[in-house]
C-alpha cells in the first residue's frame, strides 16, 4: 500500500521543517522505524523514521527546502505500485511554486540569468538582486548558506576573485558578458547598508511565542538581592571533594528552586482557560543560547535529584542542546524556567514567560559591592534574581514568598547538599 511521508510535529511548537538531508534515495528500499533524513525543526535537528515499508518512490521535499507539519515530503510505495493518487496534489503546489520565482518582466534579463533566478538555484534575494546588477550566473556560484543557499558573501566573494584576478566576474555564458549593457543595475547604497537574512525555524518559533507571551500574559517582575559568599564557599568544596565533578552557579541555583517550588506549589502551575493545573513533578527548563536562537532543555523531576545529579544532568543536556541532538522528550514538558545571563557580566534583566509555564527567573552576575552587615560597611558577593509571574495564575504575595524562599535557600547552602527527601 502507498504511504504519503508527511512533515512530522516533532515538537510541541512545531509548525514546519526543513529537510537537512535524505539518508534514503529515490529507488531505496526502505523499512518501518529506519531512519530516512535529518530535519531541522524550531527545537533542534532531528531524525525522522519511516512509517511504513516499501520503496522510497519519490522525494517531494528536498534537502534545504521547508514544508509545514502534515504537508506531503515523499511517497512510499512498492515498486510496481501506481502513486499517481498520492503525486496529483502536489501538481497544483509545484506550479504555483514555480510562479512565485519569475523574474519580473520589465526586467531584460539573459537566458542564463533567467534560469538562475527561476528557483533551480538557490539563492537569497538579495544574493539574486546582486547576481542580476553584475551580470553574475548563479549556477557557477557555490552557496554557503543553510542546504547550500547562495548568499550575499558569496556573490561579494565571486566579484572580490575575480578583481583580484584583473578578471570580470566568472560566467558560463558569452551573452553574460555583454548583459552588463542590457541589464537594468541595481542601485548599490541600499545593498550596502543591510541584508535580509531568512528566519530559520527556530528564530520563527521565538518570534511567535514571545509575541505572542507579551501579548497575552499580564507580567509581572519581582526583583531579590542574593549573598552569594556561602555559595560560592559550598562550590569550592564541592570541586575539592569531587574534581571530576563540574558544579556551577546555575546548577546550585536549579537545586535551590527546585526544593522552592517543593515548598511552593502554588508557583509550579500553569494557566489555562478555566482552571489552574498544579504539577505533580517539578520539570525546570534551562535557557541554552545556540547560535541560531535559544532553546530550553528540560531537567526532569529535580525535586527529587540531588546537587550532583543536577550538575551532571544539566551539563548533558547543555551539550546536547548546543550540538542540536535534544531528543523531543528533553526539550518538552518543563513546569519552571530557569535563565542565567550573569556569565555574560548583565546585572539584571527580566525574561519573558514561556508559556504554558506560569514564571521564569532570570539570574544577573555575582558581583563584588559594599554592603552593610552588622552596621559596617564591608565587601560582599552580591546577585540578583527577578521573578516574572503570570498574573492569571499567581498573586504577588505567592511569587514574593518563592522568590524570598529561593533567596534563604542560597544564603544557606547547606540545605542544597542534604537527600531531595530530607532536604
Amino acid at each position: 500500500m502507498a504511504i504519503s511521508v508527511v512533515m512530522p510535529r516533532l515538537s510541541d511548537t512545531m509548525e514546519e521543517g526543513k529537510i537537512l538531508r535524505w539518508l534514503k534515495q529515490e529507488g531505496d528500499r526502505v523499512e518501518g522505524g529506519e531512519i530516512i533524513a535529518e530535519v531541522q525543526t524550531d527545537k533542534a535537528d532531528i531524525e525522522m523514521e519511516a512509517f511504513g515499508s516499501g520503496v522510497l518512490r519519490k522525494i517531494l521535499i528536498g534537502a534545504g527546502q521547508s514544508a509545514p507539519v502534515g504537508h506531503p515530503i515523499g511517497v512510499i510505495a512498492e515498486a510496481d505500485e501506481d502513486i499517481s493518487a498520492l503525486l496529483a496534489p502536489m501538481a497544483g503546489s509545484a506550479a504555483k511554486a514555480t510562479m512565485a520565482t519569475q523574474v519580473d518582466a520589465s526586467t531584460p534579463v539573459t537566458p542564463a540569468l533567467q534560469a538562475a533566478m527561476s528557483g533551480r538555484v538557490k539563492a537569497s534575494p538579495l544574493a539574486r538582486r546582486l547576481a542580476r546588477a553584475q551580470a553574475i550566473d548563479l549556477t557557477v556560484v557555490k552557496g554557503s548558506g543553510p542546504g547550500g543557499r547562495i548568499v550575499r558573501r558569496d556573490v561579494d566573494a565571486m566579484m572580490t576573485g575575480a578583481a583580484a584576478a584583473g578578471q570580470p566576474a566568472p560566467s558560463s555564458s558569452p551573452t553574460l558578458l555583454t548583459a552588463r549593457q542590457t541589464v537594468a543595475p541595481v542601485p548599490s547604497a541600499p545593498s550596502a547598508e543591510f541584508e535580509d537574512r531568512e528566519l530559520s525555524p527556530m528564530r520563527r518559533a521565538i518570534a511567535k511565542r514571545t509575541a505572542r507571551s507579551m501579548a497575552t500574559v499580564p507580567h509581572f517582575y519581582l526583583t531579590v538581592e542574593v549573598a552569594m559568599e556561602k555559595a560560592a564557599e559550598l562550590r569550592e568544596a564541592m570541586q575539592v571533594q569531587a574534581p571530576n565533578l563540574k558544579v556551577t552557579f546555575t546548577d546550585i541555583i536549579i537545586r535551590a528552586v527546585a526544593i522552592a517550588l517543593g515548598r511552593h506549589p502554588a508557583m509550579n502551575v500553569s494557566f489555562t482557560d478555566d482552571r489552574i493545573r498544579v504539577y505533580s513533578r517539578i520539570n525546570i527548563g534551562i535557557a541554552v543560547a545556540l547560535d541560531g536562537g535559544l532553546i530550553n532543555p528540560v531537567l526532569r523531576d529535580c525535586g527529587e535529584k540531588s546537587l550532583a545529579q543536577i550538575a551532571v544532568e544539566t551539563k548533558g543536556l547543555a551539550e546536547r542542546a548546543r550540538a542540536q541532538k535534544l531528543r523531543s522528550e528533553e526539550y518538552t514538558g518543563a513546569t519552571f524556567t530557569v535563565s542565567n545571563l550573569g556569565m555574560y557580566e548583565i546585572e539584571e534583566f527580566t525574561a519573558i514567560i514561556n508559556p504554558p509555564e506560569a514564571a521564569i527567573l532570570a539570574v544577573g552576575q555575582i558581583r563584588s559591592k559594599p554592603v552593610v552587615v552588622n552596621d559596617a560597611i564591608q565587601i560582599g558577593q552580591r546577585m540578583r534574581l527577578t521573578l516574572s509571574c503570570d498574573h492569571r495564575a499567581v498573586d504577588g504575595v505567592i511569587g514574593a514568598t518563592f522568590l524570598q524562599e529561593v533567596k534563604w535557600l542560597l544564603e544557606h547552602p547547606f540545605h542544597l547538599v542534604l537527600s531531595p527527601a530530607t532536604s
